[in-house]
């Protein structure tokens, strides 16, 4: 199809404005972009922001928390004030709040101050990715959507990637504060161009029958997800529910659940209609959405620490095990575009679920002499797979959504990719402490100094450091201190190991998600049903 004939279908030349949706498309990409770099790129300069303002890391630790919370609880009003205020307009105001909460980090005088403006950066952030969406759905016919999904899907996928090395760098090379600041003039042209070029959707679209504000299933529905990201983001620092903290955000969290099911279920139109998710296809899309943000965001983190803590890597070449896979993945973002219009999502999501299953278990081969391109090669397989989840189940998640209920999908989509990474990071960090203190115990009952194998392993380094000129008695301290960190390093190698068995079974989970997705109209219209 044609330009000019996806522009005769688009909102754009229905108002009378003819803009090419492509550049809408980039610029939404741009601003999402930004907003989910920003879950990532603050990780690694959390020592940098601690040393600067005077505080613990563990205190410092709350930047990430703050805006991780904030971005939840958005999510779930963003529906209600893009059909009140229009999406453009919505989207605007969320786009400068994330722009101006980003110059006022870069600024923050103190910790409190910092976070505080990092609530706002979230509540920003997380307005804007599931508009963006809804516009992009709104501007493709339904032909081109998974073309349009596609540079989304570069904006979701590949910013986690970058977020990690940049941050390093900007860091490393010139100040904490830049990993906010450098915000700020993307924020400002993207709002120039986007306030200049889109148009606003019709009210007649966006309005239901009812448009009262859902104040309380607003409040459980919040209360449910950000306390969920509490306890999810900082339960293993806290010791889970061996602290009072945890235990208390674990009954709001547990509190707010059970009475948000009857509430959404009985509302005529609640703030988030739950009903959704009980359908088979939003469902599975739902579900496998969940196991495609843990994926993403967990091996994002854990890798680089991975490279980093046993294999000696730089921060910025911990950074660079990523880069081949960011730019297979925005290469493959495009292939599956196109592809996704001539294949049913579920044997592209099938097919993605199985090669990030073999990521995973390639993975699980790690050991202390693997090379920068084992890694590489192992996360550019992983950035072939991601695509064929990603923008297949953007596509198929629409399937049957009202257009009057397009905002609310994408903000349960969206939801469900944030949650599921902090899920996924969860999980990684309490498999890695607690099997790596379980399989150094299970080795240490091996090192005895009644041992054979030890005490030949004891006498030959001990050799080695006496023949590189150590006295004796030295020599034969830091052959045990050898020992010992060699120890350690399996130890961490075998809990590496665990972790990525894990990942590889959450990816395979979506195999049978994605076989649960009914056949669509490929190229056609899009089924529209409760």
């Amino acid at each position: 199809m044609s330009a000019a004939a996806i522009q005769a279908d688009s909102p754009a030349s229905a108002s009378g404005r003819a803009v090419n949706p492509w550049v809408i498309a980039i610029l939404v990409a741009l601003a999402s972009f930004m907003e989910v770099l920003d879950t990532t790129i603050a990780n690694v300069a959390l020592p940098y922001i601690a040393g600067g303002m005077g505080v613990s890391e563990d205190e410092a630790s709350w930047v990430v928390t703050t805006y991780l919370v904030s971005n939840a609880i958005i999510l779930t009003a963003s529906s209600f004030l893009a059909r009140m205020l229009g999406r453009k307009t919505f989207f605007l105001i969320c786009l400068g709040a994330f722009t101006l909460s980003s110059l006022l980090c870069g600024f923050a005088p103190n910790l409190n101050a910092l976070l505080l403006c990092r609530m706002l950066q979230g509540f920003g952030g997380g307005g804007m990715v599931p508009v963006a969406q809804s516009i992009l759905a709104d501007a493709f016919p339904p032909a081109k959507r998974g073309q349009a999904f596609a540079v989304f899907g570069v904006a979701v996928v590949v910013a986690p990637v970058v977020g990690p090395t940049l941050g390093g760098w900007l860091s490393d090379n010139v100040s904490w504060q830049w990993c906010f600041l450098i915000n700020v003039p993307v924020g400002v042209i993207a709002m120039a161009l986007i306030a200049l070029l889109l148009t606003e959707t019709p009210k007649a679209q966006l309005q239901q029958r009812d448009e009262r504000f859902d104040v309380v299933g607003f409040m459980l529905i919040a209360t449910f997800l950000g306390a969920l990201e509490v306890v999810l983001d900082r339960g293993l620092e806290d010791d889970w529910f061996g602290s009072s903290f945890i235990v208390t955000f674990t009954a709001i969290c547990a509190l707010g659940f059970v009475l948000m099911i009857p509430w959404g279920l009985t509302r005529r139109n609640p703030i988030i209609d739950l009903r959704m998710v009980a359908t088979r296809q939003f469902g599975a899309c739902f579900l496998v959405m969940l196991a495609t943000g843990a994926i993403l965001l967990a091996t994002t983190q854990f890798l680089p620490q991975l490279v980093q803590q046993d294999f000696g890597y730089t921060a910025t070449w911990a950074g660079l095990v990523l880069s081949p896979g960011g730019v297979v993945t925005m290469a493959m973002m495009f292939v599956v575009g196109r592809v996704a219009a001539k294949v049913q999502p579920k044997y592209l999501i099938v097919a993605g679920a199985v090669l990030c299953g073999l990521s995973m278990y390639a993975m699980t081969n790690v050991y202390g002499d693997l090379g920068f391109w084992f890694m590489a090669r192992s996360r550019m397989l992983l950035g072939v797979g991601l695509p064929l989840i990603f923008v297949p189940i953007m596509a198929a998640s629409y399937d049957g959504i009202p257009p009057s209920l397009t905002d609310q999908a994408s903000a349960l989509i969206n939801a469900a990719r944030n949650t599921g990474g902090s899920i996924g990071v969860s999980i990684v960090s309490n498999v890695l402490a607690h099997r790596a203190q379980f399989h150094q115990s299970r080795l240490v009952e091996q090192v005895i100094p009644s041992s054979l194998q030890y005490q030949d392993t004891l006498q030959r380094i001990t050799s080695f450091f006496a023949g590189h000129g150590s006295s004796l008695a030295q020599a034969h301290d830091q052959a045990i201190q050898w020992i010992g960190q060699q120890v350690q390093a399996q130890a961490s190698y075998l809990a590496y190991m665990d972790a990525f068995w894990v990942l590889m079974l959450i990816s395979l989970s979506a195999v049978p998600l994605a076989l649960m997705l009914r056949t669509i109209k490929l190229g056609g219209a899009v089924h529209v049903g409760h």
